[in-house]
């Protein structure tokens, strides 16, 4: 009697639209997987078109190009002997599908397809799926042509299913069925499922997302016991989100195998061995699990004349459960943006990365992520990567490259600049040009006055006025131009330089222009729409300036970047006000009229607790009674929302950033809110008002 089954999951760095590059992933992963002796594959949802496609799902071209890679798929030797799990669309009677293609020797056995769709956040399934809603039920799939001629199949079982092999039964659970109230795998093992395999796409990555991934096998289903194997994508697919990996695979609540969260190889595959006989012991003395199985009603199994297991397997080793595996949230921030920008750098086929760098905070962040990815890349290539290899080499236009020193990889793709105005002080300036020497940039320093002076002198010649500063005498509205001006010019030098700094040097290529705003700056609106913070992408645009602090001392720990430390102790300033005796006089807590750390709690308020002004007055009267009135929390709240609605319209045009936090205020997909607002709230300010009195 088998009971060793070996079964294999993977973590693919798919690319929406890249049907031939996902193909050769599939593929590499097949063959992985069965060299090491596995005789079932899982891949992540909807990888042969890749997960990111949006409203190219619409398109019947997608349906066609998904069936062209499924038929390379059955058609070749590489799939044979191995029961492989596909994702892909399928149009069934004129209803799009997010299916399950399950596929032996040729033959395709199930398509499956989802039954609850992700449909919050960042995610839209409904937009171009339907759900499959007849739970238990089976209906016949006519194949088109192109398959039928491969599998010899006119039809095939369509519909929610489960495999029963010769020693096994094998049910699916798909992303956002896992979150669903009425939860398939909650009732799988009374189905008499003992190895139910997991997509788990869902959750992309966000900060701390572990805490999430490793409690979903470990303590929801530990009470019915069973075999759970979870794949997921992996890098950028194309858009704002980084999907982690992490592939797993666990039994009865324990974890035998777990993947890499942060990693630049675009193949990952899990292989584990393990004895049936365990889950089945493991439910034998369950009995509310027994009595509800008795009582069930029969699932429709698909047949299969095939074993995961051998019928001589008592010698055959078991794999023993491991600890779980994670990251701090530092190095979340240092490894996963790093990964994300290594994806956009490679698939983009650019030369590398311009980067305003001002001596902040949020600039050196920026700075120690594309450092963090240098590292990343150097240790790919010493652990023998040839993929990581092959681009680096493209990046740099030289076929016989080999990146092993970090700040020498940064030298080549990593130009850094600072751009200096009378209002600039001299210590900035240090501190960006130490920080470029100990990550290895290339550096550049320049002055922006000149433009700035012309600027003005061209509105002095139409009007024949000049605006001044305020502490010169000028009205706020000159004052703010006037800042404008300086950072909105700086935007227009980062693109000049980075379409012709690598021309000068005799070099190949352009760079990508890197932002620096953080997801707090955002919220509040605080930055000049079309300065340095429109750039083509932003590594942490999603990230708050608490996390970024901290991210800081982890660079300054692990990285031995000790000009950081001067930075770390420096008050953010934009430096875009005058000088006052030499020194900055300008802070960006004071010209906010709000702090960082109270910025986290408005924004957490806002979009995860879905608090309004009145709600959040509420919430905050409580948090903060021991440091405020409810007249001065009164006064908080009701600055913060005149501000986050004066600015939102800047959400409109805000730089594509890594998604990191849930409160992210990115206007794209993830936080729809209209961007002309009544900024006087009126009625919901009265409300507060009426409940300061009241108190």
């Amino acid at each position: 009697m088998g009971r060793a089954v070996t079964v294999a999951t993977c973590a693919l760095n798919q690319w929406a639209l890249d049907f031939e590059g996902n193909l050769e992933r599939i593929f590499r992963s097949i063959d992985i997987a069965k060299s090491k002796g596995a005789r079932y594959r899982l891949g992540p949802e909807l990888e042969i078109c890749g997960y990111g496609c949006s409203d190219h799902y619409y398109e019947s071209d997608t349906l066609l190009h998904s069936f062209q890679v499924l038929a390379k798929l059955l058609e070749s030797p590489a799939t044979q002997d191995i029961i492989c799990d596909v994702g892909m669309p399928v149009l069934h009677r004129n209803i799009r599908y997010n299916c399950r293609v399950i596929f032996l020797n040729k033959k395709i056995l199930l398509i499956r397809p989802k039954i609850s769709l992700a449909n919050a956040g960042n995610y839209r399934e409904l937009r171009w799926f339907t759900p499959w809603n007849k739970a238990r039920h089976v209906e016949e799939y006519f194949l088109p042509r192109i398959i039928q001629e491969v599998t010899g199949q006119e039809t095939v079982p369509f519909g929610d299913a489960v495999l029963a092999t010769k020693d096994t039964c094998l049910g699916s659970e798909i992303c956002e069925e896992l979150w669903a109230p009425n939860r398939l795998l909650s009732s799988n093992s009374v189905k008499g499922m003992e190895l139910t395999y997991c997509i788990y796409l869902c959750n992309h990555f966000f900060l701390s997302v572990y805490h999430i991934q490793s409690t979903f096998s470990n303590d929801e289903r530990v009470p019915n016991g069973g075999i759970y194997i979870l794949a997921n994508q992996k890098g950028c697919d194309g858009d704002r989100l980084y999907y982690d990996g992490c592939a797993m695979i666990s039994m009865n609540g324990e974890t035998v195998a777990q993947g890499s969260q942060f990693s630049l190889d675009d193949v990952e595959v899990l292989v584990a061995t393990l004895d049936l006989e365990d889950v089945r012991s493991y439910r034998a003395e369950i009995s509310s699990r027994n009595l509800a199985a008795s009582k069930m009603n029969p699932y429709p199994r698909v047949k299969v004349n095939f074993a995961l297991s051998c019928s001589d397997d008592v010698a055959v080793p078991i794999c023993m459960p491991v600890q779980w595996r994670h990251h701090s949230p530092e190095e979340e921030i240092s490894l996963g943006p790093a990964c994300w920008l290594w994806d956009y750098l490679r698939r983009s086929k650019q030369a590398g990365f311009l980067l305003p760098l001002s001596g902040g905070i949020d600039s050196s962040a920026t700075a120690c992520i594309v450092y963090s990815m240098c590292h990343q890349v150097c240790l790919a290539v010493k652990n023998g990567n040839a993929d990581v290899l092959a681009d680096a080499r493209k990046i740099v236009n030289d076929d016989t490259y080999v990146p092993e020193d970090p700040r020498e990889f940064c030298k080549h793709i990593f130009t850094t600049c600072y751009m200096a105005s009378e209002n600039s002080s001299q210590d900035t300036c240090n501190r960006a040009k130490l920080l470029a020497e100990q990550i290895g940039s290339y550096h550049i320093n320049l002055n922006i006055d000149a433009a700035v002076k012309a600027i003005v002198g061209i509105f002095n010649m139409v009007t024949g006025r000049t605006p001044r500063f305020s502490v010169y005498g000028g009205s706020r509205r000159e004052n703010l131009a006037l800042q404008n001006v300086q950072a909105r010019i700086r935007m227009v030098l980062a693109y000049l330089f980075a379409q012709l700094t690598l021309w000068t040097r005799g070099v190949p290529g352009g760079l990508l222009v890197l932002g620096s705003a953080n997801v707090d700056e955002s919220l509040r609106g605080y930055l000049t729409k079309y300065d340095c913070s429109s750039a083509d992408i932003n590594p942490i645009g999603g990230i708050s300036k608490t996390d970024l602090k901290n991210f800081i001392q982890y660079c300054i720990e692990n990285f031995q970047l000790t000009a950081l430390r001067s930075i770390m102790s420096a008050a953010p300033t934009a430096e875009l006000e005058p000088l006052v005796d030499g020194q900055v006089a300008q802070t960006d807590e004071a010209d906010m009229g709000m702090t960082y750390a109270e910025l986290s709690v408005y924004g957490k308020l806002r979009k995860i607790a879905k608090a309004g002004p009145y709600s959040m007055f509420c919430k905050l009267i409580n948090m903060w009674k021991e440091i405020c009135t409810p007249r001065e929390v009164a006064s908080k709240v009701k600055h913060f929302f005149r501000m986050y609605s004066i600015n939102r319209h800047k959400m409109t045009t805000l730089t594509p950033s890594y998604h990191a936090e849930n409160y992210s205020p990115d206007d794209n997909r993830f936080d729809l809110r209209p961007f002309l607002y009544n900024t006087t709230w009126s009625w919901q300010f009265r409300c507060i008002d009426e409940q300061v009195n009241a108190l």
